[in-house]
């Protein structure tokens, strides 16, 4: 805004170039400038959750967790935003999802890790303290009981594990099993029937300390699970 002098000033010049009254000059001189408006017809609509792959960070596909647990990532998030979940635990949220949702354990466990890679609580492959896990499935022609077994019974464990040593920390038949690594990780096994002579495992190798030891314990079980394979043959 021009001092009091200046203004006076300029209002004079404006008057004696357009012969306006004092009043009318000086409006048209001090007036703001007029922003220039889109309407909303005319502004493109981009929608904030358009901008985020959300199946993309959870690692799921948004018509498999839709299958399997009646929503949508997008709606996953809605839903878990509105209680707060970015707050919570690791297992709080699981708990949530489970109780509140009716989810089962395996899929509240894949929709909380989605959610908390979603909201960037963790890397892909990280945990919420900071360690990494490694996981891996597979898909066997054998009835569950027998891939359980093939687990359970240490010396049949021993042979496709290559001589590996562990510790069989606590197991529900024919359902999930966690292990004792020598070096302290611990993995966490569940198993999934898929029909009366189809079964599924999948593996997570917990307390990992860097992704380079992720990646190839990554390696390390996709060669074993193809040495239970051969073993499952035999059978």
């Amino acid at each position: 805004m021009p001092r009091d002098k200046d203004l006076k000033r300029l209002v004079r010049a404006r008057m004696r170039k357009t012969g306006e009254a004092y009043t009318a000059a000086r409006a048209h001189i001090i007036k703001k400038p007029r922003t220039k408006t889109v309407s909303k017809a005319a502004a493109p609509r981009v929608s904030a959750a358009a901008k985020i792959d959300f199946a993309a960070l959870a690692g799921t596909s948004d018509a498999t967790i839709k299958a399997k647990t009646g929503c949508t990532w997008e709606r996953w998030v809605h839903a878990l935003d509105h209680y707060g979940a970015d707050k919570m635990s690791h297992r709080d949220i699981a708990e949530l999802v489970s109780k509140k949702y009716k989810i089962d354990g395996w899929w509240s466990q894949t929709v909380t890790v989605g959610y908390e890679r979603i909201k960037g609580l963790r890397a892909r492959g990280q945990r919420r303290d900071g360690t990494y896990e490694a996981n891996k499935s597979r898909t066997f022609d054998v009835p569950i009981a027998t891939l359980f077994e093939a687990w359970a019974d240490a010396g049949t464990r021993r042979r496709w594990l290559d001589g590996e040593s562990v510790k069989v920390r606590t197991a529900t038949a024919p359902k999930s099993m966690r292990l004792g690594w020598s070096d302290g990780s611990i993995i966490a096994v569940g198993f999934l029937p898929k029909g009366e002579s189809k079964s599924a495992v999948a593996v997570q190798h917990t307390k990992v300390p860097d992704r380079e030891t992720a990646d190839s314990l990554k390696k390390y079980w996709t060669d074993r699970l193809d040495a239970l394979g051969e073993i499952l043959l035999e059978r």
